[in-house]
């Protein structure tokens, strides 16, 4: 992908507004979920009908699959088109600051930071407003931005 330009020849590049990014993610989760449910259901057959719990011997596996899904969900909606679900129904598209291509490393950087985004309260999250390029944490840590594709 190629980086993002401002010049007067071209359009002015509007980036997502948190609230769109918001509503983006309120839609991924829905969709999320519903994959998890599913994977829920299949520990609990292979547990004998039970919730895996925190001491049950199939939990770390658990917790594995639960994250692994969850990047897997995201990173190959960013990797193919840079647009997940919510993204394309709240028309927002995620591009690479510099010239390198978004791929699973990448992904990877914005998955695990966006966690310590949300897990700090949501400060990371917060922090787009105050960016000039509404640009959270997860965003800086990776090198990307999130840019609003409605026609102006």
């Amino acid at each position: 992908m190629s980086k993002i330009k401002n010049t007067s020849s071209s359009k002015k590049t509007q980036y997502a507004s948190i609230f769109r990014r918001l509503f983006a993610i309120f839609y991924d989760a829905f969709l999320l979920i519903a994959i998890l449910f599913t994977v829920s259901a299949i520990a609990t057959a292979l547990n004998s009908g039970k919730a895996v719990e925190s001491g049950d011997t199939l939990y770390p596996i658990f917790v594995i699959i639960i994250f692994g899904l969850s990047y897997l969900y995201f990173a190959w909606f960013w990797i193919n088109g840079g647009q997940s679900l919510g993204m394309k129904t709240w028309q927002i598209k995620l591009l690479s600051c510099t010239d390198e291509v978004i791929d699973w490393k990448v992904a990877a950087i914005r998955f695990v930071s966006a966690i310590f985004s949300w897990g700090i309260l949501g400060l990371g999250f917060l922090w787009a407003i105050f960016d000039s390029k509404n640009r959270s944490w997860h965003d800086l840590a990776s090198k990307t931005v999130l840019i609003d594709l409605r026609k102006k």
